[in-house]
C-alpha cells in the first residue's frame, strides 16, 4: 500500500507561483494515477487535476486549467502541482490521492498542504 506526504503549501501575494510536492513510499508508484483534490474553508473536497500511470494523460478542473500543471517523476516516485497566477479563491488545503490501476476510485490520501493566497 503507498503512503503519500505532501510538502510545499504557504502563504503567497495573489498573482505568485508554488510548486506543491506528494511524495509516494510503500508501492509501486507507476501502478497508480495521481490526482490532487482541495477544500476551502467550509467547502467540499474538490478535483483539481490528475495525471496517468506514465504521466501521459492529465485532466484539469475548469477552475485552474491553463494556471496549474500536474506532472510525476516515476523515478523519484513524486507527483507535482506547479500553481501559477493563483488567486484568493485557490486558497485551501491540498490533497494528493492515488488511485491504484484495477480500481475506479482513489484510495489513499495524504495529509494535506495548506496553500493561503492573500489578495
Amino acid at each position: 500500500q503507498v503512503q503519500l506526504v505532501e510538502s510545499g503549501g504557504g502563504l503567497v501575494q495573489a498573482g505568485g507561483s508554488l510548486r506543491l510536492s506528494c511524495a509516494a513510499s510503500g508501492g509501486t508508484f507507476s501502478a497508480y494515477s495521481m490526482g490532487w483534490f482541495r477544500q476551502a474553508p467550509g467547502k467540499e473536497r474538490e478535483f483539481v487535476a490528475a495525471v496517468s500511470r506514465f504521466g501521459r494523460n492529465t485532466n484539469y478542473a475548469d477552475s485552474v486549467k491553463g494556471r496549474f500543471t500536474i506532472f510525476r517523476d516515476n523515478v523519484k516516485n513524486t507527483v507535482y502541482l506547479q500553481m501559477s497566477s493563483l488567486k484568493p479563491e485557490d486558497t485551501a488545503v491540498y490533497y494528493c490521492a492515488a488511485r491504484w490501476y484495477g480500481s475506479d476510485d482513489y484510495g489513499y490520501w495524504g495529509q494535506g498542504t495548506r496553500v493561503t493566497v492573500s489578495s
